[in-house]
């Protein structure tokens, strides 16, 4: 059996840096613009389930701004809370018989 190659510091760094474990940055808006926010308007009140996590990913908005755009659109009467908890609160759509 032949010896293993050894490697440098450099090398195993490198390495490392293109094994793809790295995780991705994301670059949320801290501010609406127009488009988005009409966009949340529009379709997040037909959203089953609304949370901060959910707008955040889909409207790509960082959570503080996800939590103000839930806490105005609840005040607008487009959703309603089904779980309000400190950690997570959770709303879904106002439907015609409730």
């Amino acid at each position: 059996m032949a010896p293993k190659e050894q490697k440098t510091k450099e090398a195993k760094a490198l390495a490392a840096a293109n094994s793809g474990k790295n995780k991705e940055k994301v670059n949320n808006m801290v501010l609406f613009d127009k488009p988005v926010y009409d966009k949340m308007l529009v379709e997040v009140p037909k959203y089953k389930m609304v949370t901060p996590s959910i707008l955040s990913d889909r409207l790509r908005i960082n959570g503080s701004l996800a939590r103000a755009a839930i806490q105005e659109l609840h005040s607008k009467g487009l959703i309603r809370p089904v779980v309000l908890h400190a950690s997570q609160q959770i709303y879904t759509r106002v439907t015609q018989a409730s």
